[in-house]
């Protein structure tokens, strides 16, 4: 018997519809969330300037064939490339992650979704360029804050319910749709075309995790979200000049995306998508204090608390006990040879331990002339990290989003000190008034790594302006960071 395919096309998938009606149809009215996202601009656009210190990353940066500069073409904030929005995407994608210092998301899914700034930002500075050639009014910086927090309810309320990582996949597909429905709507597309350009998401190829975890973590974990961010933009731009969609990229029996990677499951939400406004941004993680994977950021603080208790003792330690949360466990509980900055700063125990024995953790702590020294691998093995129930269930409770930690040192002679928990990083929203001005300062330091004092005070005068910066147009503000 020959089986008969059913060719009748079906309506789009429901789920990619109503992230289409919420991306092009809902007013965010939050002040709170318009506050939130300016500071995640400066903080974003912050981390990206500090990551050109690094030539692992510029290495990668420009176009992809040297010397190519595309007319009205998009800026990349500290250098003076001006490319095609795709390229230029993946250039700001990749400068922003590249240390691990931007914002993230904690749910069933984790993330960091400031990433979808590399499309945005590449998308609205081309268009807003072309715009003012063509005797057009550019976009402005509100309509790049408003993009961003979109991006943000898109990545984080996906996450919440649903695990990728349990599947294998890595998070980065949720910037790929975050960034891909804001960017169509920046670009000018159509209703119809933001569910199409979803639906070429679903059905395009996933990343693995296996550049995050033992034994292969590496530095595509740094680059992967501007991919992600990069080919959204590309995706956008393709179903621009009329690329049809799949409309059930998602539910197609034994072809869509929940049969074939996501193990029959459809995608579940803590509410419903209609309900969907600012709840993400408002409550965004900022990495404030330490350029370290988000779960250890409670552990770093508490180490360094020690650090001052313990003095001289560090070297008379014989076990350092660290209770922490599941998440934690899975990710960054790892023992044995760290190869590279990327392995490091996914490790629990080497961000403690440099934190206990300098009172420090910085970027450059992950570089070899740092992890040489013998006595933090030695310290690494007198560790053991055991979850506590409570604080897995800390983490989940929406009304608490704790990332708790606490930290033991017993010492040879018997006698220890007593734990020191900490439930809540800086920047979580329950410190923010704690946290702010430090993020103030971090932006400030990152500006004067490349610019003069007179520009730094330009950018520093715009960017606490709220009502000033959103009323620039984009071409101006990214004008203001090229070098």
């Amino acid at each position: 018997m020959t089986a008969q395919n059913q060719n009748n096309r079906p309506e789009p998938d429901r789920v990619l519809v109503e992230i289409a009606d919420y991306v092009m149809n809902h007013e965010i009215q939050s002040d709170l969330a318009y506050d939130t996202a300016r500071y995640c601009l400066m903080d974003t656009l912050g981390c990206g300037l500090e990551a050109l210190s690094y030539p692992a990353c510029t290495k990668l940066l420009g176009p992809i064939v040297p010397g190519i500069v595309v007319p009205n073409g998009a800026r990349v904030p500290g250098t003076a490339f001006e490319l095609d929005p795709v390229q230029a995407a993946f250039n700001i994608g990749a400068m922003i992650r590249w240390l691990d210092f931007n914002d993230t998301w904690l749910a069933a899914e984790w993330g960091h979704p400031s990433d979808n700034l590399g499309g945005i930002l590449a998308g609205a500075d081309w268009v807003s360029r072309n715009f003012r050639a063509s005797g057009k009014q550019p976009l402005t910086v509100r309509d790049v804050l408003t993009a961003m927090v979109k991006s943000h309810e898109i990545q984080g309320c996906l996450a919440l319910e649903n695990s990728f990582n349990q599947v294998g996949l890595d998070h980065v597909v949720l910037v790929k749709a975050a960034s891909a429905a804001v960017v169509m709507h920046l670009l000018g597309g159509r209703h119809d075309q933001v569910v199409d350009v979803l639906t070429q998401v679903w059905v395009d190829g996933q990343s693995l995790r296996t550049y995050r975890h033992a034994p292969n973590t590496g530095s595509r974990k740094s680059w992967a979200a501007g991919d992600a961010t990069s080919r959204a933009v590309w995706l956008a731009l393709l179903t621009l000049k009329g690329e049809m969609g799949y409309p059930s990229a998602l539910t197609a029996k034994t072809w869509g995306f929940y049969d074939v990677l996501f193990k029959g499951q459809p995608f579940r939400f803590q509410r419903p998508i209609a309900q969907w406004d600012a709840y993400v941004m408002e409550n965004i993680l900022f990495k404030i204090s330490f350029p370290a994977e988000f779960h250890a950021q409670t552990a770093v603080e508490s180490a360094l608390r020690l650090h001052s208790q313990a003095g001289q003792r560090i070297a008379d330690i014989e076990r350092v006990t660290i209770r922490t949360h599941e998440a934690a466990i899975r990710i960054i509980d790892k023992q044995g040879a760290l190869n590279n900055p990327a392995d490091r700063d996914h490790c629990m125990q080497y961000m403690v331990a440099v934190a206990l024995l300098f009172g420090r953790l910085t970027a450059a702590d992950y570089e070899d002339a740092v992890a040489i020294d013998p006595r933090i691998d030695s310290l690494r093995k007198k560790m053991v990290c055991i979850e506590d129930p409570q604080f897995t269930k800390d983490y989940h409770n929406p009304d608490k989003r704790a990332i708790a930690n606490g930290i033991t040192l017993r010492f040879k002679d018997g006698s220890a000190l007593d734990e020191v928990v900490v439930a809540y990083p800086i920047g979580h929203k329950r410190r923010r008034s704690e946290g702010v001005p430090l993020l103030e300062k971090k932006f400030r330091k990152n500006l004067a790594r490349h610019f003069s004092e007179k520009r730094q005070q330009a950018i520093i005068n715009l960017c606490f302006d709220q009502r000033k910066l959103e009323a620039t147009p984009v071409d101006t503000f990214v004008g203001m960071f090229v070098v």
